[in-house]
């Protein structure tokens, strides 16, 4: 048996040494970037492809019509050209058609008077009834014309020397007659016997007697005082008047 004094003494054994080398000190780790998930970055990816896809046909869509627009305003322009060309050709065309109607219309109104005149002469006729030359012998010498009804009597004479010229009615012939019957000469007496209108002692005679138109009572008388030579130009036109006039109203 073992006394407890023997178990005093007994003793525990060294602690043994440790052969294992002291831990040495080592920095921490570094931290490591964290990476984005795979389908993160493939969406990122897509979605900038997508960008770019609509970037560019925006790009190709702005382009084409802009392209349209150039083309479209080079259209437009080429149509105004031709329009502004056909325009002044038209203008030019209107400026000959106007100078050739106010020609037509120039034209038109001269035929227009022309027919006018022409019809007035189918209605008013005019002839002339006297036109030799005659002589006067001397005072006791005359010329008697008759005055037609219905008409405008152009009275138009010249003569060689003084000459006096009555327009008379037939009861102013009369009276005349009776003058001369009682020893007074025709140059006297024919134009101071009563007369509707005369001249005395001329050589030029220029008158329209319209009193006829209406009336067949009228004669002209022609005397000198001495030899003279008359030079007629006498007319008239036909220009019936409705009703009586002069020394038949």
């Amino acid at each position: 048996m073992i006394s407890p004094t023997d178990m005093e003494q007994v003793t525990a054994p060294p602690a043994e040494e440790s052969t294992a080398p002291a831990d040495s000190y080592s920095p921490p780790p570094a931290r490591r970037r964290l990476r984005p998930p795979a389908w993160t970055s493939l969406g990122q990816s897509r979605e900038r492809r997508w960008w770019t896809i609509a970037l560019t046909a925006t790009l190709l869509i702005s382009a084409t019509g802009i392209g349209l627009l150039y083309v479209d305003d080079s259209n437009n322009q080429a149509t105004i050209r031709s329009l502004t060309t056909q325009n002044e050709s038209l203008n030019g065309r209107a400026l000959i058609l106007q100078d050739q109607l106010n020609t037509t219309t120039t034209n038109l109104n001269a035929t227009l008077d022309q027919l006018s005149k022409a019809r007035a002469d189918l209605q008013h006729p005019t002839l002339t009834i006297w036109d030799s030359p005659q002589q006067i012998g001397g005072p006791n010498d005359w010329l008697l014309g008759n005055i037609p009804d219905t008409f405008t009597f152009h009275l138009h004479v010249t003569s060689t020397g003084p000459m006096s010229v009555s327009i008379l009615t037939l009861s102013n012939y009369v009276s005349a007659t009776g003058c001369m019957d009682q020893g007074g000469s025709a140059n006297y007496c024919l134009h101071h016997s009563g007369s509707v209108v005369g001249w005395l002692n001329r050589t030029s005679i220029d008158y329209d007697f319209h009193l006829a138109e209406g009336c067949a009572g009228y004669i002209s008388v022609f005397t000198a005082a001495t030899k003279v030579t008359v030079r007629p130009n006498v007319s008239v036109t036909y220009n019936p008047s409705s009703k009586s006039t002069g020394a038949c109203a």
